[in-house]
């Protein structure tokens, strides 16, 4: 509560200002997502107002609708997503507002993570994106050859292949002696690699407008600087502030789940594996899912 209380005076506004309240109900750890929902259900009942469920994914996606500088054209549909953070890596086509389906995503770890277990690694701290960009500024991106994984018949990546190729240089070396910026700068240029191509490949077989990129994983400055580069279309980037897990976010999904009509009550529970999309044909049809 005294986290709301001081988003409420900072933004100038009071309860009265409200029209709905959003809350990502999944996925992630459950027992945060159990802390927000059930304020958040509180909160709705006693002020009697619209309870919003939102994708924790989808709202790293709405990431990319909130602008520095206003007034800024809108994303345009189809719209293909890449959003990456320590527990995800997927390839979201967006067909238009609240309308997701997955065709690609990790096979294994996703990117964040592997950052996180680089870096302990090489010993560099926590969270690891950070901790391996800064490490590579001094290192040289080509100086060791890591493996890049490649899933034919699909756009899903794969990371366990690099992490253990990691893991068998950084022990090959004698205790302090691993040579950490060039290991670093070479790692992130194969995971930001990996990406870009399957992103782009993506992009070109499915004929977007534009990509999308939102996650932990979007400040990293070779991810940026590669896709930037190879990219058919153009790509669009939320500020670096935004990419990180927040609320703004979940509100800027909120609004377009709320426009949409998406409702909840008190029923509405955390579920820390829900997935945005469908992605089986099958699946699709079953549910008459868009």
């Amino acid at each position: 509560m005294p986290a709301i209380e001081e988003a409420l005076r900072r933004s100038g506004r009071d309860w009265n200002d409200l029209d709905a309240i959003a809350v990502a109900h999944g996925p992630g750890l459950a027992g945060s997502l159990l802390v927000g929902v059930n304020t958040a259900k509180a909160l709705a009942f006693a002020r009697g107002l619209p309870l919003v469920p939102v994708n924790h994914l989808a709202g790293h996606i709405y990431a990319g609708w909130l602008y520095d500088d206003f007034p800024s054209p809108e994303p345009r549909f189809p719209l293909l997503c890449l959003v990456v953070s320590g527990a995800h890596s997927d390839l979201i086509l967006m067909t238009g507002h609240n309308r997701f389906r997955r065709v690609g995503r990790t096979r294994d770890d996703a990117a964040g993570e592997a950052f996180d277990k680089v870096a302990r690694l090489l010993g560099l701290g926590y969270p690891g994106g950070p901790a391996v960009q800064r490490a590579a500024a001094a290192g040289r991106p080509d100086s060791i050859p890591f493996p890049r994984s490649s899933i034919p018949g699909s756009f899903d990546v794969s990371f366990s292949g690099l992490k253990t190729a990691m893991r068998r240089l950084v022990d090959s070396f004698p205790p302090g002696t691993a040579p950490v910026a060039d290991l670093a700068a070479s790692f992130q240029s194969a995971v930001a690699d990996v990406l870009v191509t399957n992103t782009v490949r993506a992009a070109a077989e499915l004929g977007v407008e534009e990509i999308l990129v939102g996650g932990g994983v979007a400040a990293n400055l070779e991810l940026r600087r590669q896709l930037e580069a190879r990219s058919p279309v153009p790509v669009r980037w939320p500020p670096i502030r935004w990419c990180t897990d927040n609320a703004a976010m979940i509100a800027a999904a909120g609004y377009f789940a709320y426009q949409d009509g998406a409702r909840a009550d008190v029923t509405l529970d955390a579920d820390a594996t829900l997935k945005l999309g469908i992605d089986r044909p099958e699946e699709r049809d079953a549910l008459g899912a868009h």
